[in-house]
């Protein structure tokens, strides 16, 4: 609860945007569920306040949720004639669009402010806040809040469920609209460069940073993406001097100490690779003392937001890194045993699980069990192709030093098998049962 609070403050803060309104009521949530009806009040008035600003003319249909909102409070407050003046407002409204429905209004800016409400509840509702965003665009496609809304639902639906070469140019797509409608929202400029990187298109992904940078709305959200783009670059100089001016204004924010530890973490790949994966001497120092200051990044992250699941990746496999196998054993374990619906995430968690017990703790066998739990999740995500490389390695290894040779060769078939390479598969198969009376059932 604490760290989604500081996540709505940094965004009504932070955020430049005429499209939060839906913020303010989700605070209100927040601050009814810690008990403090009040200040929840407080909250749903600054929304009211902006809509009036902002939509005067439509304001009366932009309020119907915050006004729902209101009489949902005052009915757990207990003061019920104002829950009624309040749906009376409801109803009014609605009639006046003559919807046969009292308390019911089937209109572009429900569908949208509907969005918005899905977009601030976690992955699992990016699917139905897109669609949202896409109805509402079929009534009003030039309409640069609806076009700004699909963009965001359809880059965090990428992230989320993996995305596809499809799935990248559809979203390019959205957010190069979004910009068209919206030509001074840096916010959407920073996530089309982040885009642009993914798809191989750097260059033209600076361009768009360059521009995010020199303007000043949502400096410090702008700052947060550009820093990830100039570390997965490999310029993490610049990537921490944004990294440290986006702390002095959110210092509670888990995203930036964890790409601050993330940075860190590739300062200390840099001084391996220099040394051939074997530092000595000074560069074995600097990797220890790079891999302390990344668990202090990781540890503050999983502080401010213990329900981040990635965090716990990073600081298992920096105190990996240090021979500390019995602290990421019980990091890794955390992470296991959360609750994940992203299929991705819970690719990577086994893969990086895996990679943990095969190189770390020298347990094939485990490392197996994980890569291919990991390929239970169906997702066709980048993750997926790494599991898939691991587990070929692992078994073509095996072949090779004529250990475990008939589970190899089954592995070898199920990984051709889930490449879609059937005759591949067939004669991995073929050569394990001439090898064995009876093929592994697992396979």
């Amino acid at each position: 609860m604490p760290d989604l609070e500081n996540r709505i403050f940094d965004e009504i803060e932070f955020l430049d945007t005429k499209y939060n309104v839906g913020i303010h009521n989700l605070l209100a949530y927040v601050k009814h569920l810690k008990g403090q009806n009040e200040e929840a009040l407080k909250s749903l008035r600054e929304a009211e306040d902006l809509i009036q600003e902002e939509h005067g003319d439509q304001s009366g249909m932009r309020s119907l949720v915050t006004w729902g909102n209101y009489a949902w409070l005052y009915y757990h407050m207990g003061r019920l004639a104002e829950a009624q003046t309040y749906l009376d407002k409801v109803e009014n409204t609605c009639k006046k669009f003559a919807n046969p429905s009292s308390y019911r209004i089937d209109c572009p800016q429900m569908d949208c402010e509907e969005g918005w409400a899905l977009l601030k509840c976690g992955g699992k509702n990016y699917k139905r806040a897109k669609a949202c965003f896409e109805k509402a665009l079929e009534v009003d496609p030039e309409n640069p809040e609806f076009s700004t809304g699909y963009a965001i639902a359809t880059y965090r639906l990428d992230g989320f469920t993996g995305a596809t070469q499809m799935s990248k140019a559809f979203c390019l797509n959205t957010l190069k609209q979004a910009i068209r409608l919206n030509p001074e929202d840096a916010y959407i400029k920073a996530l089309l460069a982040l885009k642009l990187q993914d798809v191989g298109q750097e260059a033209e992904g600076e361009k768009y940073i360059e521009e995010a940078l020199t303007n000043t709305s949502s400096q410090t959200y702008v700052l947060r993406y550009a820093a990830k783009f100039y570390r997965r670059k490999g310029s993490l100089d610049k990537a921490f001097q944004l990294l440290q001016e986006a702390l002095k204004a959110t210092p509670s924010s888990a995203f930036v100490h964890h790409q601050i530890g993330l940075c860190y973490r590739g300062q200390m790949i840099q001084i391996k690779k220099a040394a051939n994966c074997k530092p000595r001497g000074q560069d074995r120092e600097n990797v220890n003392r790079l891999v302390g200051l990344a668990i202090d990044e990781f540890q503050k992250t999983l502080t401010l937001r213990p329900t981040f699941e990635l965090a716990y990746v990073s600081l298992a496999n920096m105190y990996a890194e240090i021979g500390h196998y019995r602290k990421a054993e019980d990091t890794f374990q955390k992470a296991l045993y959360m609750k994940i619906i992203d299929d991705c995430l819970l690719q990577e968690i086994h893969y990086q699980y895996g990679r943990f017990q095969e190189f770390h703790l020298k347990s094939e066998d485990k490392a197996i069990i994980h890569y291919l739990k990991g390929l239970k999740a169906e997702n066709m995500s980048y993750t997926r192709k790494k599991l898939l490389n691991a587990l070929e390695k692992l078994a073509k290894r095996r072949v090779h030093q004529n250990e475990c040779v008939v589970e190899s060769f089954s592995l070898l078939g199920l990984i051709h098998k889930l490449k879609g390479q059937v005759s591949e598969a067939l004669v991995c198969y073929e050569e394990a049962l001439r090898l064995a009376d009876h093929l592994n059932t697992m396979f």
